[in-house]
């Protein structure tokens, strides 16, 4: 009869000669990496039916790195987590709607090895849908503009400009397409924007229709905060090995919109001051 493959990864040397040497006892075969990056080199390449990894790891990525690569390579695969942190709360929720199982560190071997068995006795784990942040924007557009118009309408600065639905809105649609594009592309984060025509031409509106310069920082502001909240509510489907790059690279095609909407403004501003 076959052993039960699992993938073992620590950055610790003892963890991982000690623990895969009581795996291995106990039945297992057993594969070890000391880095995210070796354990994606593992998954690449082999089959495991279950992953045992460290939550906390130094260098790029962590756990739920290894942890959406099993997903995606192996979907059937048990996957457990090992932390040192006990009290997580919210984060061990969201985490757990990614991995099988977070395991306490240290844990007395006995257990950790039934903990596994019970899993693999248990069948294969129910398949996940796991999403880009991309993709859930792209399909949550309407739901978190939405939003959005219910948070502004909560600044009385921001109202006291009485314009319709769609004037206050219509921008939305083509700046989410702006922000899912920049998510697609490879452009790095921090680099020259992505020229918008979109966000000029907002810029001469929201001049023209008697915004200030704070009224239109706090609508992108607003803005930033709906699509994170949009997040938040999917985490049971996001692709957590994606989601920090994600965050920052919203985050910065915003604030890039927001700057070429105020270049237009200022400029318009600057014209309607000239003398006639």
């Amino acid at each position: 009869m076959a052993l039960t493959t699992i993938l073992l990864v620590d950055d610790d040397e003892v963890v991982r000669f000690s623990l895969g040497r009581i795996l291995e006892q106990s039945g297992f075969d057993v594969t070890t990496a000391a880095s995210v990056t070796e354990a994606l080199k593992h998954i690449s390449s082999s089959q495991f039916e279950v992953l045992l990894s460290d939550l906390h790891m130094p260098g790029a990525g962590d756990g739920l790195t290894v942890v959406s690569a099993m997903r995606h390579a192996n979907p059937k695969a048990v996957t457990m987590l090992l932390s040192a942190f006990p009290e997580m709360d919210a984060a061990a929720h969201a985490i757990l709607m990614q991995a099988d199982e977070i395991l306490v560190k240290p844990m007395e071997v006995n257990a950790l090895v039934d903990a596994i068995k019970q899993r693999l006795a248990s069948g294969p784990p129910a398949i996940r849908v796991v999403e880009t942040v991309a993709a859930i924007l792209e399909r949550s557009v309407e739901s978190a503009i939405k939003e959005w118009f219910k948070r502004i309408q909560t600044d009385k600065k921001v109202m006291s400009v009485s314009l319709s639905y769609e004037q206050r809105c219509g921008h939305l649609p083509q700046v989410f397409r702006d922000v899912v594009s920049r998510l697609l592309s490879s452009k790095p984060i921090g680099s020259k924007e992505l020229v918008s025509p979109a966000a000029a031409q907002h810029g001469l509106d929201r001049r023209k229709q008697g915004y200030t310069a704070a009224m239109m920082v706090e609508e992108s502001r607003m803005l930033q905060v709906t699509i994170f909240d949009t997040l938040q509510h999917n985490l049971a489907s996001i692709d957590f090995s994606v989601l920090l790059v994600g965050v920052m690279t919203i985050a910065d095609e915003i604030d890039s919109q927001l700057s070429q909407a105020m270049d237009s403004y200022i400029a318009e501003s600057v014209e309607d001051a000239l003398p006639a």
